[in-house]
C-alpha cells in the first residue's frame, strides 16, 4: 500500500534528455534516460511531488506478450481507487523505490509482486510514455519495456484486485475505450508499427 513518505525514484522535468513535449509513446534511445535518472534522479517522499509537475515520478511501464498476443488485466471492484474499478490495463509496473537499487529492480519487483510465474523475462526498452494532460499523468514518466513470456504460463498474483489473460490484439482493440490512460497510449503506439 502506497504511503505519502514512500520514497521514489524522481528527475527533475527540464532534465529528461530530448526535453517531454509530447503526450503517448515515443520510439527514443533509454541510455540517455538512464543516465539522466542516475545522475540527476532522487528519491523523494511520494506524498511531496504527486503534485509538483516539475519533478517526473519514474514508473517502469511493462507489456507483456506472448507471441503475437498481448496480456490484458482487467481491475476489480476490490481494488481502492473506483476510478479505476472494472479498466483494463496492458500495462505491469510502478514505482521505483530506494531498495530496488535502479528502474531495472524496480521493475523486477513489480514483476515479483504482481505476477505468479516461474521465470522472469527479459525486458527490453521499447520507448517513454508521457501525458501530461492530466495531474497525474504530469508528475509521472513511464519507462515503457516489452517482454515475451514465450509460450510459459503467466497468472495475476493478486486475483481479488485483477484478472488477467493474453488476448489478440483486436481483443484490447474491443475494449479500448476502457483502457487506462496510459495503456490506451501504449495501445495506440502498439497498433501503430
Amino acid at each position: 500500500m502506497a504511503t505519502p513518505d514512500e520514497l521514489v525514484l524522481i528527475v527533475p522535468r527540464d532534465k529528461v534528455p530530448g526535453g517531454l513535449d509530447f503526450t503517448g509513446v515515443v520510439d527514443r534511445p533509454f541510455a540517455p534516460v538512464l543516465a539522466a535518472v542516475q545522475g540527476r534522479g532522487q528519491f523523494l517522499p511520494r506524498g511531496k511531488v504527486e503534485e509538483d509537475p516539475s519533478k517526473k515520478q519514474i514508473i517502469p511501464y511493462l507489456v507483456l506478450r506472448d507471441g503475437e498476443r498481448i496480456f490484458l488485466m482487467k481491475r476489480t471492484r476490490a481494488g481502492g481507487d473506483e476510478r479505476l474499478h472494472d479498466r483494463y490495463t496492458i500495462g505491469i509496473g510502478g514505482h521505483v523505490n530506494k531498495g530496488d537499487a535502479d528502474v531495472l529492480g524496480g521493475l523486477r519487483r513489480e514483476w515479483r509482486e504482481e505476477i505468479e510465474a516461474d521465470f522472469v523475462p527479459e525486458f527490453e526498452p521499447l520507448g517513454l510514455l508521457n501525458d501530461d494532460s492530466n495531474p497525474v499523468g504530469a508528475v509521472h514518466l513511464g519507462l515503457v519495456y516489452a517482454a515475451d513470456a514465450g509460450g510459459r504460463p503467466v497468472a495475476i498474483r493478486e486475483v481479488h484486485k485483477l484478472s488477467g489473460e493474453f488476448v489478440a490484439m483486436s481483443a484490447v482493440a474491443a475494449v479500448q475505450d476502457k483502457l487506462e490512460t496510459w495503456s490506451a497510449l501504449l495501445f495506440d503506439f502498439l497498433a501503430g508499427r
